[in-house]
């Protein structure tokens, strides 16, 4: 039986995740050594698969020149090899494999894999959503905290949770430890496409943060912000967003 994207988008995910970590466990380097070493391994596991699995579809990757042709393809798988490159480097468990399919520009299928948290999640299977923490809990950069994010926060009475990659934070919102992802710092196409396919999938909001939609396969793949939340909660984070605009 042909496999399915959603199941192709798990594999490639996991397999690149198993190299990350064994690339981790025996490589003894420095922290941006290691992180670029293990971009370009996942990226060139991945991007192998995808011409051998997928061969009529165009492909995004972070790690690679973008083809001028993929603006006609109507399916477009977007990779980011290693998400939280930093935080690998580090040897820290906050950090993602993204594997995600755009069709006609919408994040259609996915796979986010967490490979230090021995987790993987598809829009095949997505987890049961569990209800909002009580005080709501607010995913924000470990690094470059969001103004937005921060002002929403104090608004709701939310607790602030500092993580790494925006895969992890993504998936932290599906699994229940979080209930707001909302990024204004700037993203790319690559960082958000299989986290917010895997998000609707499980029946959460995703958007921008204006509330317009996600859009991918664009010329410019720059993405900048994403609210990633329960649907029952969204309407009211985007309204304080637009009043601290």
């Amino acid at each position: 039986m042909t496999e399915t994207d959603a199941g192709l988008a798990r594999r490639l995910a996991t397999l690149a995740g198993r190299l990350l970590l064994q690339l981790r466990d025996n490589e003894d380097t420095n922290a941006k050594a290691l992180g670029d070493e293990g971009d370009r391994a996942a990226n060139r596991l991945i991007l192998d698969a995808l011409r051998r699995a997928r061969p009529d579809d165009a492909v995004l990757s972070e790690e690679e020149a973008a083809d001028p042709a993929r603006l006609a393809a109507r399916r477009i798988w977007i990779i980011d090899p290693l998400d939280g490159t930093r935080e690998y480097g580090e040897r820290r468990d906050d950090w993602a494999v993204h594997v995600g399919l755009a069709i006609d520009g919408v994040a259609a299928e996915g796979a986010v894999s967490l490979p230090a948290m021995n987790a993987c999640f598809c829009t095949a299977a997505p987890p049961s959503l569990l209800a909002e923490n009580r005080p709501l809990r607010m995913l924000i950069s470990r690094t470059r905290p969001a103004p937005e994010a921060l002002a929403v926060a104090r608004a709701l009475g939310a607790e602030l949770v500092p993580m790494g990659s925006a895969g992890a934070k993504a998936m932290a919102v599906l699994r229940g430890d979080a209930d707001i992802y909302l990024h204004s710092g700037g993203q790319y196409e690559w960082d958000n496409c299989a986290p917010a396919a895997v998000a609707i999938a499980a029946g959460l909001h995703a958007s921008r943060i204006d509330g317009s939609p996600l859009v991918y396969n664009r010329a410019d793949p720059l993405l900048p912000d994403l609210l990633i939340c329960h649907k029952a909660r969204a309407a009211e984070i985007l309204a304080l967003v637009a009043g601290n605009a």
